[in-house]
């Protein structure tokens, strides 16, 4: 490895691409005890060592030991995904009275930006420091046209993990016409480490009173629907196994979760998302973001066919993701918040995951 600017980031090639563009990873230490690999294969996490209540490290994302499966493997493990994330119905939207056809990747419809999003492109990456800890950023082009979206795209995120454990993201991106934009990071979370097989245990508190129901092929109805009395209750710590396989009929049709709750905020900034826990471990992680929603998926269709990876088999409930974003479909949803980004705007977003350790 090659030692850059300070002993808390190291980068090192990792593998090649099929056109034969190397493929770096950088390992960012925080002097709180965590670890941090970025790809900049996908803006990829493609691990975070997080310390246990006993000072013991493991990894609390899934992901792959070799760069490369990420490119024919991986149902979006730790990547930035866009150009929007989630989908968006019949992989088509019109944006002043034009009418937009995408790539199609999800039966009919349009998935975390078509068949080559942002996941599978390799970005432009370089390391810093700063006072808080260190990190990357990662900037990316997307030409007019890229999977069907409108405007040249100039993407910018950066990671930042501090002293304090804290992976801080931002985005930014600009457009040289009218399009639409949604950013998140896919990373599935298990606190409980390699050991650990489903998440059913994890405890999870999200701050949403609503939210949005799907159809069959997972596209919201344009709804937004009270959470109580239902499974996607959580403004309370609940275990996610408690009702994963309740019979819901919104559960049945997605095999678990895989639906945007509706965060509860008063104005613009950061407002506190979700708190996730292991209690075994002592692990939290809590999620605070600048965006209107978290889709809560519970790896459904992962059944045990990846390969073990990390010391891990993939199978279903094995992690979950806390992905901020905009609203699945706004493009197609006039009543949800716009994702529409105009050339002389700049579209910003932030997401904090934050690890702590809780005492027995």
């Amino acid at each position: 490895m090659t030692l850059l600017h300070t002993p808390a980031i190291q980068q090192s090639v990792v593998g090649v691409t099929p056109a034969g563009t190397t493929l770096h990873a950088f390992d960012i230490r925080s002097a709180g005890g965590s670890r941090l690999t970025v790809l900049n294969l996908g803006a990829i996490l493609n691990s975070w060592m997080a310390p246990d209540r006993t000072g013991r490290l493991e990894n609390i994302v899934l992901g792959f030991d070799r760069a490369e499966r990420y490119l024919r493997d991986s149902p979006y493990f730790g990547a930035v995904v866009g150009r929007y994330a989630n989908r968006i119905a019949q992989a088509r939207f019109s944006l002043a009275g034009k009418g937009c056809t995408l790539s199609a990747n999800d039966g009919v419809h349009s998935l975390h930006g078509g068949q080559t999003g942002f996941d599978k492109r390799v970005w432009e990456a370089t390391p810093f420091t700063s006072r808080r800890g260190a990190g990357v950023r990662l900037r990316l082009t997307s030409p007019d046209g890229d999977q069907g979206f409108p405007g040249t795209l100039r993407v910018l995120v950066r990671y930042l993990l501090t002293h304090d454990n804290q992976l801080v993201i931002d985005y930014q991106a600009t457009t040289t016409r009218p399009t639409v934009v949604n950013l998140s990071q896919h990373s599935y979370f298990n606190l409980g480490g390699p050991g650990c097989p489903t998440i059913r245990e994890h405890l999870l508190q999200v701050n949403a009173d609503h939210y949005t129901p799907v159809d069959a092929t997972l596209i919201p109805t344009g709804e937004l629907v009270p959470v109580a009395d239902t499974p996607f209750d959580f403004r309370t710590s609940t275990p996610i196994g408690v009702r994963i396989e309740s019979g819901h009929p919104q559960m049945a049709t997605a095999g678990g979760y895989d639906h945007n709750l509706v965060l509860r905020r008063e104005g613009r900034g950061l407002v506190h998302a979700a708190r996730l826990t292991h209690p075994a471990s002592g692990r939290t992680l809590d999620v605070h973001t600048t965006e209107p929603g978290l889709q809560l998926y519970t790896s459904n269709f992962m059944d045990g066919s990846l390969h073990p990876s990390q010391g891990r088999i993939f199978g279903k409930y094995g992690g979950v993701c806390l992905e901020t974003q905009h609203f699945p479909d706004s493009p197609n949803q006039p009543s949800f918040p716009s994702t529409t980004l105009l050339p002389h705007e700049c579209y910003r977003s932030r997401t904090i995951y934050a690890l702590s350790v809780a005492a027995k």
